[in-house]
């Protein structure tokens, strides 16, 4: 996900969790909620902070490695407590030395662990907080190399061994789109049953294409320098296709839960890079120079960031494939996505690329073979359930589902949402086992993509 929607997506994902902590917590100082901050390696950490809410404990107790990533988390909490208008009054308690981890284990000063940042430590942080006690609310992606999976395989055997919770930002379920799209889906006179297709053809395929560099209200979103690692960030299979594989678990299989070791199969993975000019590195980074780290992926003076794949799996028999793809920077446009879901009676598919303005939208298509007027009586029958969306014909046998912007609800709602299931998880001390099943068979896809891409390079 490029960085300026990464600030706004963060800044509402904060938002909604300090909202939904103030209703659940609300009460006496003695019941207030307690936030540990490990390794605020991204710049959105500090976002949690941004407002004050009742309910919330005013101290929050902060533990990392000394650099600029904290400095810039505490400069940012400083502002927030001397803005002008609705000042904040956080008490931030850090701890910064080398053995940051070690101390907050040892401390155990907060009840829940906000785990966003560099993703080459993030499985090993969500292990060791596991495993002190605490719960944990982590972003994507959890896991980037099959070494990572096999240590949250085992992170989640602790939480179920010690009443905690692991939990996983998944805000893409909480899109209308996508519960219309799984509504649609679950409907046998609409979209029949899934097809299976074949490896060449798959049944369902996902494609995500990405931006390095973009401006957000007239200013350039800045990234740290080691995004571009992906021994640190990932590969590009490995982090937006979180996103992707969970959607295909929870819309096409909403009743099962996935087991890695008997319903998925990885059939094939590739991927290529994205190059980059030490010019665009420093325009995306503010950096004068490429880090040493990255001396390994320099090729005649360009940055080579293995940020584009595929990966082609099978779940539960059916054939999907998953591409995402990082170019530089947008040619005056926005993100684009293309999913399409094969059905025996119809596809249901979503697009966001330049033809719709760079807002998704909705579509059914029906097989030939259907009567027009009887396949629409069908598709409008079948969304009455939704009173304001709209069936509007735009092609031969093509349909636009067509949602008003006004109930497309907002990032900061749909992460209120997350954060409340988690807190509800948390007060019973587990998560339903369709959920942790589902997690690691993502993860099992994203990380075994990752590895056989290895020996697929495409030029």
């Amino acid at each position: 996900m490029e960085s300026g929607n990464i600030m706004r997506l963060c800044g509402n994902l904060m938002s909604g969790i300090i909202l939904s902590l103030a209703v659940s917590c609300s009460g006496s100082a003695g019941d207030d909620y307690r936030l540990a901050v490990l390794d605020p390696g991204h710049f959105h950490a500090s976002l949690l902070q941004k407002s004050e809410v009742r309910g919330i404990d005013d101290t929050v107790y902060v533990y990392a490695p000394p650099g600029d990533e904290v400095e810039q988390y505490l400069s940012a909490i400083g502002s927030y407590n001397t803005r002008e208008e609705n000042p904040t009054s956080w008490v931030t308690v850090p701890y910064i030395g080398d053995d940051y981890l070690r101390r907050m284990i040892a401390d155990r000063k907060g009840d829940m662990v906000v785990i966003s940042g560099n993703n080459m430590k993030k499985t090993k942080y969500i292990h060791e907080a596991v495993k002190a006690g605490y719960d944990v609310l982590a972003d994507k992606p959890m896991a980037i190399s099959r070494e990572d999976f096999g240590l949250l395989v085992s992170a989640y055997a602790l939480a179920r061994s010690n009443g905690t919770v692991i939990y996983e930002l998944m805000t893409e379920r909480h899109d209308v789109i996508n519960m219309v799209e799984r509504y649609l889906l679950s409907r046998h006179d609409v979209f029949g049953e899934l097809c299976h297709g074949t490896p060449d053809e798959p049944a369902v395929t996902m494609e995500s294409v990405h931006y390095f560099y973009k401006t957000v209200s007239g200013k350039p979103s800045m990234r740290p320098g080691w995004y571009y690692d992906v021994r640190q960030q990932g590969e590009g299979i490995a982090d937006v296709t979180t996103h992707l594989v969970d959607q295909i678990q929870w819309q096409c299989f909403p009743e099962d839960a996935i087991d890695y070791e008997k319903d998925v199969c990885v059939t094939g993975a590739s991927h290529w890079p994205t190059p980059v000019s030490l010019e665009e590195y420093r325009m995306s980074t503010g950096l004068a120079s490429f880090p040493d780290y990255l001396d390994g992926c320099i090729r005649d003076g360009m940055l080579e960031v293995m940020a584009n794949g595929t990966i082609d799996f099978r779940m539960k028999g059916v054939n999907a494939r998953i591409t995402v793809r990082w170019d530089f920077a947008s040619e005056g446009g926005g993100d684009i996505s293309v999913s399409v879901k094969k059905g025996t009676l119809s596809s249901i598919e979503t697009v966001q690329d330049a033809g719709t303005g760079f807002t998704r939208q909705l579509y059914v298509r029906k097989t030939s073979d259907i009567d027009d007027s009887d396949f629409e009586k069908r598709l409008e029958r079948a969304l009455k359930k939704y009173a304001f969306v709209s069936v509007v014909p735009v092609d031969d046998g093509v349909y636009l589902i067509d949602i008003p912007e006004e109930n497309r609800t907002g990032h900061e709602e749909h992460f209120a949402e997350v954060a409340a299931d988690f807190l509800h998880y948390a007060g019973k001390g587990k998560v339903p086992e369709q959920e942790v099943k589902n997690t690691l068979s993502k993860y099992y896809i994203t990380t075994e993509g990752v590895a056989m891409a290895g020996n697929t390079t495409v030029e």
